[in-house]
């Protein structure tokens, strides 16, 4: 018995790509394969979903990179602009399941200082009865404190939520800590699933 949805959001919810950013500013690719394999990675802003505050991070990552220190101001001052828009579908489900009561909640890895420009751009956020954001807790999936966190704050018991997320160490984890799971791919086999779930008809 399912008694809540828990979502991811990015790349679950919305498109996220460093590259979209970055393609209005960089105009060789070669150039812009090494900025984004050695300079903004996805491995560095890692530190920013874990907490890490962009005061740190960019000036740090300046110092070792000079040449790219207007890219990488940019990372900071433009990241909505890594995140196209919805990921086609999702959102429709998710007012679906509001339309049917479903309590529903998130569980995100995002950067705090992100999260707070991002955030009130998107009603959709609005039907989420509690989101957990990485980068406020200080603590990211796949770890299991970030779970039993969300379970404690959202009221639920793991077994009685499903969990949807695109990244397959965080699914196995969330498996491994009693969490009924869903690995994303695209909307209309999540959709397929909820309905077969009885969540959706």
């Amino acid at each position: 018995m399912i008694e809540a949805v828990v979502f991811d959001v990015g790349r679950v919810l919305f498109q996220w790509q460093l590259s979209a950013l970055f393609e209005k500013l960089v105009e060789d690719p070669a150039e812009l394969d090494h900025l984004l394999a050695e300079v903004v990675t996805e491995q560095w802003h890692f530190e920013a979903d874990a907490g890490r505050p962009l005061a740190e991070m960019v000036p740090e990552r300046t110092a070792l990179y000079p040449d790219h220190a207007p890219l990488i101001e940019a990372y900071a001052t433009r990241f909505n602009e890594t995140i196209p828009g919805p990921v086609p579908g999702s959102l429709a489900i998710v007012e679906e399941l509001h339309a049917r009561d479903m309590p529903l909640y998130a569980i995100t890895n995002f950067g705090s200082e992100f999260w707070d420009g991002f955030r009130p751009t998107q009603p959709v956020f609005d039907l989420f009865r509690k989101i957990v954001v990485s980068g406020k807790e200080r603590m990211v999936k796949p770890d299991a404190a970030i779970f039993a966190l969300a379970a404690e704050r959202f009221g639920h018991e793991p077994e009685s939520m499903l969990f949807i997320d695109d990244n397959r160490a965080n699914i196995d984890a969330a498996r491994s800590y009693g969490w009924q799971v869903h690995h994303f791919a695209d909307a209309a086999l999540l959709r397929a699933d909820l309905e077969q779930r009885g969540l959706l008809t």
